[in-house]
């Protein structure tokens, strides 16, 4: 069994399946630990909750809860030939930490849009986003922000207890920025596609936490609705040198053939110049797109992860200090700081070349990559360079 190191754990547990095989898995769980799980293919959610477990039919893993005795079964089965391939401790994931900013960007004007949509040209684009799916995965969503008035949200909540109506302010601030208006009330124009259809889900609590399986559960309904693009600007620490999870690779692999591109924040444990931390969990598998942060002047975040070993390397960097953007409290708008920010810059970007050329899943990431702007700035902290709009 994989378990994820220095980090919180649930007591659930992941399982990761053949690729279509979930009645297949439905048996087999049940013969080798008595784990009764439901699927998302087929049952509906009062049934899901009565159940030890869920398998997320469009990704081909389930979320189980068992009991020590069974935990051994769940084992032997990955030994065994049949459909289950991988277990794995359910992590506690968490809004990755970001902080208000006062403004350093005087040198910038900000009275039309916001240095961000300069950085990567979302001004300059005629692509908007229009007819183009996005899931915002994160704290939920204020719906009824008046910047947002007239917009197509779909909105669903995987916290239990939770409406997704943003009690926390981080999801609403990455919405704003992926797709939000152009022309708000007041303020600089502060979305990059500000005509995508928004898709908000609530995978973090209101206290800003939440798990791995509600991420699942997020990119399953994203895949389902058609999303072209999710932005996570969530996940947990880990130390240097600790495996990715095979797990969310294999989700966010199955998604990409789905079409459904996934781009994550990197994370914020750096303190650079002298410390720089490894980029965090879910971003550091190979087939989601890590996001660092670069400030004004296109220098890398002081708080920004990066690449630190064979793991986790950072493959684009977009906007990540003074961003402003929509809030959940009055005024309606502020500035933060972090690679939560810079994430749905790329998100947005991602969607407008999705509307521009019809891209979807690995020519999107490879687009994305092949016309980021080279930065005088080791590939190590920045990847392929700062994200462009089409």
């Amino acid at each position: 069994m994989s378990q994820p190191t220095s980090a919180e754990t649930t007591g659930r547990y992941l399982v990761l399946l053949e690729n279509n095989a979930t009645a297949a898995g439905v048996r087999e769980l049940d013969r080798v630990a008595g784990i009764q799980v439901a699927t998302t293919a087929d049952t509906v959610a009062e049934q899901i909750a009565g159940s030890d477990g869920v398998i997320f039919h469009e990704l081909g893993i389930a979320v189980v809860d068992a009991s020590p005795d069974q935990v051994p079964g769940l084992n032997r089965a990955v030994d065994e030939p049949g459909p289950v391939l991988a277990v794995e401790a359910e992590r506690v994931v968490h809004a990755i930490t970001s902080t208000s900013t006062d403004s350093d960007v005087a040198a910038v004007d900000e009275s039309v849009f916001t240095w961000g949509l300069q950085a990567v040209g979302a001004n300059l684009s005629t692509a908007t986003g229009r007819g183009i799916r996005v899931a915002v995965l994160d704290t939920g969503f204020t719906v009824a922000h008046a910047d947002f008035a007239g917009r197509t949200v779909t909105t669903s909540s995987f916290i239990t207890g939770e409406t997704v109506d943003d009690a926390h302010g981080h999801g609403t601030h990455c919405i704003g920025t992926s797709c939000g208006p152009r022309r708000p009330a007041s303020g600089p124009g502060y979305g990059v596609a500000y005509e995508a259809e928004i898709y908000a889900g609530k995978v973090l609590s209101n206290a800003g936490s939440g798990s791995d399986g509600g991420i699942l559960a997020g990119i399953e309904w994203a895949i389902a609705n058609g999303c072209a693009v999710v932005s996570m600007s969530l996940g947990a620490t880990v130390r240097p040198g600790t495996p990715y999870s095979p797990i969310f690779e294999q989700a966010a692999a199955r998604a990409l053939a789905k079409g459904t591109l996934i781009v994550a924040a990197s994370g914020n444990d750096s303190r650079r110049p002298g410390s720089v931390a490894p980029t965090g969990h879910p971003a550091n598998c190979p087939s989601i797109m890590a996001v660092g942060a670069v400030d004004v002047s296109r220098a890398i975040a002081f708080f920004s992860c990066g690449t630190v070993d064979t793991i986790g390397a950072v493959d684009v960097v977009a906007p990540g200090v003074d961003v402003y953007s929509s809030w959940n409290a009055a005024p309606g708008t502020k500035r933060l700081q972090g690679t939560s920010m810079a994430t749905p810059h790329v998100a947005g970007v991602a969607a407008l070349m999705a509307e521009k050329y019809g891209a979807r899943g690995f020519e999107l990431w490879a687009r994305l990559a092949q016309t980021a702007r080279r930065l005088p700035l080791p590939s190590t902290d920045v990847g392929a360079g700062l994200v462009q709009a089409p």
